[in-house]
């Protein structure tokens, strides 16, 4: 297993045999869209250079190794819980639906998915939670991209829908700019009423376009 830390799994009870997937999600924070997941197996006979944690890497940088990741992996797939899914379980387990619908959706069956973060999915497969795995773990260095770029290109079709929102530019976070136009136009069937920004525009109401 390909890490940025020697020694990190060294106490693991691997096998020849063992098929590891790296898992990450995209979109937790946002007051709009999907959150996104995505789960890779590399393949150790094609290495990819510049594997890392995305939020660590310019938007350029991603969409050159997305596909990259895509053509050398063993297998990659990338999954998503909706806005509907998100308000009604709460953003944590709508994450770890998306994990769990990714790392199920693999052409590759894993026996061992390694996550970023502190917790886990519920899986069939045994998986291991590795705080900072975007930047330890290749597999899940390559799952973060992946994630990543899925959700930002998503974020870019929704603008074509709502261009009033912005969301080419801030991709749904809660910028000044994404929150100044909540406030302006009510929220949109895409925003996660059950975030406080949200619910705020919700309860307010869209302003006149003529209000100071």
């Amino acid at each position: 297993m390909n890490t940025n830390q020697p020694g990190l799994f060294d106490d693991l009870p691997t096998s020849p045999d063992e098929i590891i997937c790296g898992v990450d999600e995209a979109g937790r924070g946002p007051l709009a869209g999907p959150v996104f997941a995505a789960a890779v197996i590399l393949d150790p006979s094609r290495p990819i250079d510049g594997l890392r944690d995305s939020k660590k890497l310019t938007e350029a940088k991603r969409d050159l190794l997305a596909p990259l990741i895509k053509a050398q992996a063993l297998a990659w797939a990338i999954a998503e819980a909706s806005e509907a899914e998100i308000d009604k379980l709460n953003i944590l387990h709508a994450s770890m639906l998306a994990m769990r619908r990714a790392v199920e959706a693999l052409k590759v069956q894993p026996t061992l998915a390694l996550i970023d973060g502190n917790r886990c999915p519920v899986m069939k497969i045994q998986s291991i939670a590795v705080v900072g795995g975007d930047d330890k773990v290749e597999a899940i260095s390559a799952a973060s991209i992946l994630a990543k770029t899925a959700r930002d290109a998503a974020l870019v079709t929704l603008h074509a829908a709502y261009p009033q929102y912005c969301f080419d530019q801030h991709k749904g976070y809660g910028t000044a700019l994404h929150l100044e136009r909540l406030r302006q136009f009510g929220a949109s069937p895409v925003h996660r009423r059950s975030f406080a920004p949200v619910r705020a525009a919700l309860a307010a109401g869209p302003q006149s376009l003529t209000e100071e």
